[in-house]
This record gives C-alpha cells, structure tokens and sequence, in this order.
C-alpha cells in the first residue's frame, strides 16, 4: 500500500460525500464545509453514504492527486457525526493504513469482508 510521513496531518469527513465530486468539489468541501486549508499539505478522506467507496484529496505542493478505493464487498468503519468535531476527525496515518486494509478501528478488528 502507500506510507504515509507520521508527521502528515489526515482529516476525515464524517458526513457523506457524492463520490462523482473531483478536484474541485472535494476542495470546496474541505475549504468551506470542514473549514480547512486543503493547500496546506494535509489529506482529505471522504467516503459515500454505503461506506463502499472513498476518496483522498492531497496537496503535494504542485497539485493535487486524487485517489479513489471502491470495496467490491463489505464496508469500510467509519465514524459518526456524534464522534466529529465540525464535520471531521483528525487521524494519525498509521490509523488510515489500518482503515483503508479492512481494520475497524472501533474494536481493532477485520471487517468481515478482510480475508488474505
């Protein structure tokens, strides 16, 4: 998979996206619905409402790339609105690795649809 620096700041959003959003809709997204920089070299993670698909928006100071991961089963955990503060949950990247490879980071757990 990707390594992330440990010093890459990674905001998720709780709410859920439309996932045919791109550059500029997942900018507009982090700038004015979660009130954050999206140039400041932080990653964006959005998912849809199935939870099957998600999306990360990062700076890398020349551009942005967009990356897409669509389950062909299960679900990814992800948090509630409850958990968030303003829309979205500050991760470590050791936690998105764990997210994005099927833990569920509620119980430290396989998801159900994780098998090697």
């Amino acid at each position: 998979m990707f390594n992330f620096s440990s010093s890459l700041r990674i905001y998720l959003c709780v709410d859920p996206t439309d996932m045919r959003k791109a550059f500029n809709g997942l900018y507009a997204i982090a700038k004015h619905q979660l009130d954050l920089n999206p140039m400041d070299g932080s990653l964006f993670l959005f998912a849809n409402r199935r939870r099957d698909r998600v999306k990360l928006l990062y700076w890398d100071g020349t551009g942005f790339w967009v990356l897409a991961k669509r389950l062909e089963k299960g679900t990814f955990w992800w948090p509630g609105r409850t958990e968030a503060n303003q829309g979205s949950i500050e991760m470590k990247p050791k936690a998105l690795g764990m997210l994005l490879n099927g833990i569920d980071l509620k119980d430290g757990s396989f998801r159900a649809w994780f098998c090697r």
